[in-house]
């Protein structure tokens, strides 16, 4: 038998316990084509919450009483397959169980050998991604330019800003302790770092952007966001990957943002990771060689125990985790 996490009810504002259920169910054999997977790392993602929602949106909702999805790191324990053998390590959409039987299309190989596993989550997985091709495919940094993340001490706000500082630019980081500030300064390099929950955000990028903003990686919306658009060059460029400030609430309303970005010829363009499928390799490459010369580093926010899925995922919306958020379920076995 094993646990799994189903989504019991749609949440009205933030998420609670009462939300989700856990419930036992048994294991069972893979068949021909399929392997057997045994959970080793959950990413835990903010994106996720607008898939408890009922709405249309870039990939459809989660069905309820049936188990949530998301990245799985897992080591095949039984193959039915000729694609892989037993004690592959794999990375997938996978259920938020502990074993999950699936078709052997539906995972790849990771090699451990790069970096271990749990980057295959983080910097070289889906948000290291996000941040690699929002960054360069939209935000287009220059060097000399000045770079706004909100969000920075995050999954993907914190591999922006070390990215645009790669490309040469003076980077800002938005955060919400003093912690996380720190963080932002003395390891990943940032220029400025400002405390949202200390500081009046407009007043201290006035003094962070002396010379305006180019570029504004948006991982948060709401006030912060307000405060970034009189501050824009001409011809900036903001590339919207998340509104987390606005995911649990029914409404999110706020300064309009036509005139600023008529004034000053910005482009602002929403994306999700999807977009850029066909070109993965061309990013994990590029960021493993930035990892490898320690040009690039991360921070992941490990949470033991699939008992504590739920609880990791919640404490997203308190800005508990700094980097990337996982879920270890256990240990690979040799």
């Amino acid at each position: 038998m094993q646990k799994q996490i189903l989504l019991k009810k749609r949440p009205k504002e933030t998420p609670t316990h009462n939300d989700f259920e856990v419930v036992e169910t048994s294991i069972g054999t893979p068949s021909d084509g399929e392997i057997l997977v045994k959970t080793i790392y959950i990413s835990v993602d903010p994106y996720l919450r607008g898939r408890m929602n009922d709405t249309k949106s870039y990939i459809p909702p989660f069905k309820l009483n049936e188990v949530i999805s998301s990245g799985v790191i897992g080591q095949v324990i039984e193959s039915k397959s000729n694609r892989f053998d037993k004690n592959d390590i794999v990375l997938g959409s996978l259920g938020w169980q502990e074993y999950n039987i699936i078709k052997e299309d539906s995972v790849r190989k990771i090699n451990t050998n790069i970096a271990p596993e749990s980057t295959y989550l983080s910097v070289l997985g889906m948000t290291g991604l996000t941040a690699y091709f929002g960054l360069l495919d939209i935000g287009k940094p220059k060097e000399g330019e000045t770079v706004v993340v909100s969000g920075a001490a995050g999954a993907v706000g914190s591999i922006v800003g070390q990215i645009a500082k790669i490309k040469g630019c003076r980077v800002v980081g938005i955060a919400g302790s003093e912690d996380k500030v720190n963080l932002l300064l003395n390891d990943f390099g940032f220029d400025a770092a400002i405390n949202y929950n200390t500081q009046d955000v407009g007043v201290a990028l006035e003094e962070a952007c002396p010379d305006g903003i180019d570029v504004y990686f948006e991982n948060v919306g709401g006030t912060i966001s307000d405060a970034i658009f009189p501050l824009l060059n001409n011809f900036a460029r903001i590339p919207v990957c998340g509104a987390i400030s606005a995911y649990n609430t029914a409404e999110d309303i706020g300064p309009r943002v036509q005139t600023h970005l008529i004034k000053t010829s910005s482009l602002m363009q929403g994306f999700t990771v999807g977009n850029y499928s066909s070109r993965f390799e061309e990013g994990i490459q590029e960021l493993a060689t930035w990892l490898k010369d320690g040009r690039l580093k991360y921070e992941e926010t490990i949470t033991v125990g699939f008992d504590k899925t739920i609880d990791a995922f919640l404490d997203l919306f308190k800005g508990a985790n700094i980097g990337k958020s996982l879920v270890k379920v256990a240990e690979i076995e040799k």
